[in-house]
């Protein structure tokens, strides 16, 4: 029997309600008040999240994101800063006691990009997982040296033509795992590394030569362009053949909707930002 998951397509909001709306779903998720769910969102202004443990000050220059008018806001998961910007995200929010779920974070990872991958294969992609296969490479992802993510594929990451093309955060939280990535429409990298502080230009160009070579987005690699809405069909289908789900529509309650409300504060304050 396929199991029945919720979908919401919550389409395009600010950063504060995005990460606001992933808790709170992690939240309802956490107290059995909804089945597993897969949500959708685009994000405007185009923003810059940073992972639950960057230092900002020491990683971001912050009036550069001011100056180009994007948003800034930290994440709940790790890892490390994302431009969302031309992207369609997605978030899986499901309890880690499901039958379906690995205990661990990687090989949950694997079975929740499955509708990644699937999702690529519709768009026309030859699309696989990597998995880092030497002592040096499987080393290397324990330092991740660069404030930029998307510059190193890790395990499972997903791969076309040998560039990773989706980078994703986990976290477990309330007997609940909470996954969510970019999936990258179009990227502009000039602008994604102005906003990070390097040493010096040097490094900041290795760097960015770095990321070219190893990320892409679906629009750098497609022989024609391919819409947010095309990828929203695709990856809602990848999902539903990759976790062998069915959808449900959802629809919040409005207790629901005032308590995303209220997390919206959260992610708005200075306190969270900067983790004072």
């Amino acid at each position: 029997m396929t199991e029945t998951w919720n979908f919401i397509n919550t389409g395009s909001h600010d950063p504060y309600y995005n990460m606001a709306m992933d808790e709170a779903l992690l939240n309802f998720v956490s107290r059995g008040e909804i089945d597993p769910v897969i949500r959708f969102y685009t994000w405007n202004p185009a923003t810059l999240s940073v992972g639950y443990f960057q230092r900002l000050t020491k990683e971001i220059d912050i009036d550069k994101v001011k100056e180009k008018g994007f948003g800034l806001v930290r994440r709940q998961t790790g890892g490390r800063g994302v431009l969302h910007d031309k992207e369609l995200t997605y978030s899986v929010i499901v309890p880690e006691s499901h039958p379906d779920m690995p205990s661990t974070v990687t090989e949950a990872y694997r079975v929740i990009s499955e509708g990644l991958l699937e999702g690529f294969k519709i768009l026309g992609f030859d699309a696989y997982f990597a998995i880092p296969r030497s002592k040096e490479e499987r080393e290397k992802l324990k330092q991740p040296r660069s404030a930029v993510c998307f510059d190193a594929p890790s395990w499972y990451e997903l791969v076309v033509e040998g560039r990773k093309i989706a980078g994703s955060a986990q976290t477990r939280q309330k007997g609940v795992i909470l996954q969510h990535g970019s999936l990258l429409q179009d990227v502009d990298v000039d602008e994604l590394f102005d906003m990070f502080i390097f040493k010096n230009e040097r490094l900041k160009d290795k760097m960015k030569k770095a990321f070219v070579d190893k990320a892409v987005a679906i629009n750098d690699i497609s022989d024609r362009h391919i819409s947010i809405e095309e990828m929203e069909k695709a990856f809602e289908e990848g999902f539903k053949k990759g976790l062998d789900i069915d959808f449900k529509p959802l629809t919040l309650t409005d207790a629901q909707l005032a308590e995303v409300k209220e997390l919206e504060e959260k992610y708005r304050s200075d306190d969270w930002l900067y983790k004072k």
